[in-house]
């Protein structure tokens, strides 16, 4: 017993939160429930298990984003905030119960030994993984390790009798923010980021310095899906675009005191036309930085209204090697909006807030979004409306186009088929793709999705027919946008996720709107008078 209640009042209860959130009675109400339960239960007990779940359960009825993360999982879940995780440097895909690798990570330990993308791994070590069913999670417990110790793997190449053999020592394997960075005409960069984590504004920088040299004078920054992360790389993105002393967001706790981040000298893009696209899925520290911009009147926010996560969470190592997740604070934008969107009403009504503005048709229409007057604040220096209550209303609404995401298309996506078609396709035709389109420009502006390659992916889903159901309207208002996630897989797989996006960005209304906003001469500025 006294395993148990120690390490849970070592993990949990600590003096301070003892003094000013735990009562002395509920204190001591716990420690005789884990008593009792100790002597005198029936059977023996699993600790572990009692106090992970005691944890959980705790963290559960503060809020929705206070949680606990076991030891186990503690790594996963910080390499994309940490902006790197140690490993060979490979991507694949497991197709027929064979380790394909679909592209080796430029300048990392695979790609330095002479792996290539359309190699088979039949055997990692000595244990062979090709033939039996594996999970990409064994893979990638097998590949990964500490850096500097070593992988011994054995591949089947096209031309080859014979497995080829390749000694692989780990080493770190970087995690980009930044997805996408390109030149939109000659005057319009675009900078998409898919996190804030410890490398973000530094391969920002980078980004945007490249563009700047391509002749850059207005910028899209697309925080587009953008969950958040870490509440100082949101601080120093909002950095370079607002100027001295203006600023940025202040949190503040009941046991937290009011903390003020202002921007410095260091902006880099103070002045130039600038338009943010968010969406429904843009929380946390992407609010940060739309939030700021807009009250600042700095940019134009076009797209759909942002999740509305406005709490500060605080890691906590636990003893084990474990981590908690706390709440310590909300932050507030510089017009003083809190944009946390309400959970009284429970962590289930909360986490089916999309769902429900969906079936609201706040999606589909902006009438549909109603605020009260109690949450209207205005920006700092041209006075226009903005609100608070529950995420980022953009300046300039996109509605969710809904008539080619079919349930057919959902299905044919949620089982995998499209990217094993893909997959399957640059396996047989790679080296003639690259040979007939040396560069992405000419694959882009010249290849197209033929009927052999959708006919294939029919067949394909015609073996799922139990889970996929054909249904001949639904795939003909679905085909343009299968095409063009079938085309823009291949690009990424011929090339990096920058061409992913340069295919798929051709479907993406809010960037469309936003091109629209700067090439229409007048309308930036009417916008934001």
């Amino acid at each position: 017993m006294k395993k148990i209640t120690s390490l849970l009042l070592a993990c949990i209860f600590t003096p301070i939160l003892f003094a000013q959130g735990f009562s002395s009675t509920q204190q001591r109400k716990l420690s005789n429930a884990l008593s009792a339960i100790s002597s005198l239960y029936v059977d023996s007990i699993d600790d572990k298990k009692i106090v992970e779940s005691t944890l959980t359960a705790i963290l559960k009825e503060l809020d929705p984003h206070s949680s606990y993360i076991p030891k186990e999982e503690v790594d996963r879940v910080n390499e994309p905030l940490e902006g790197s995780f140690e490993g060979v440097g490979i991507q694949f895909q497991i197709l027929d119960d064979t380790l394909l690798v679909v592209q080796t990570i430029a300048g990392c330990p695979a790609a330095k030994v002479g792996v290539l993308p359309g190699d088979r791994i039949i055997y990692i070590g000595t244990e062979l993984i090709a033939g039996v069913k594996t999970q990409n999670s064994d893979i990638m417990k097998r590949l990964r390790g500490p850096k500097g110790s070593e992988v011994t793997v054995k591949i089947m190449r096209a031309g080859n009798k014979e497995l080829i053999e390749f000694s692989i020592i780990r080493d770190k394997i970087p995690i980009y923010s930044v997805d996408a960075t390109y030149m939109i005409g000659k005057e319009i960069g675009y900078i998409k980021i898919n996190n804030f984590g410890s490398t973000t504004v530094e391969e920002f920088q980078k980004a945007f310095s490249n563009l700047q040299k391509k002749g850059m004078k207005h910028l899209i920054l697309s925080l587009q899906g953008n969950g958040g992360g870490y509440l100082n790389a949101a601080i120093a993105l909002a950095d370079e675009f607002l100027g001295y002393d203006k600023l940025i967001v202040y949190t503040q706790g009941l046991n937290q005191p009011k903390t003020v981040a202002e921007a410095t000298t260091a902006g880099r893009f103070e002045t130039g036309k600038l338009i943010v696209l968010v969406d429904e899925y843009s929380a946390s520290a992407s609010e940060i930085v739309s939030g700021a911009l807009q009250d600042w009147d700095r940019a134009i926010i076009v797209g759909r209204r942002s999740f509305g996560k406005g709490l500060v969470q605080r890691q906590f190592p636990l003893i084990d090697g474990s981590m908690m997740r706390l709440t310590t604070a909300r932050y507030y934008t510089p017009t003083g909006r809190c944009i946390q969107k309400p959970y009284k009403d429970g962590n289930e009504k909360y986490q089916r807030d999309l769902i429900d503005r969906y079936n609201n048709g706040e999606l589909l229409h902006a009438d549909s979004i109603h605020f009260p007057d109690s949450l209207k604040y205005q920006t700092l220096n041209l006075k226009r409306n903005v609100y608070g209550g529950g995420g980022i209303m953009p300046d300039i609404f996109v509605p969710l186009d809904t008539t080619r995401f079919t349930d057919f298309h959902r299905k044919l996506v949620a089982r995998g088929i499209v990217n094993k078609v893909c997959i399957q396709f640059i396996d047989k035709n790679r080296t003639e793709l690259k040979k007939k389109y040396p560069s992405f420009e000419k694959f882009k502006s010249s290849y197209n999705v033929d009927e052999e390659l959708l006919n294939q992916l029919l067949v394909v889903a015609d073996k799922e027919k139990v889970k996929i159901k054909f249904d001949s309207v639904q795939y003909e208002a679905s085909k343009p946008l299968i095409r063009l996630q079938l085309k823009a897989l291949i690009a990424r797989d011929l090339w990096e996720m920058n061409e992913y996006y340069q295919i798929m960005d051709a479907d993406n209304e809010s960037l469309l709107k936003a091109i629209q906003i700067l090439q229409t001469p007048g309308t930036y500025e009417k916008i934001l008078k």
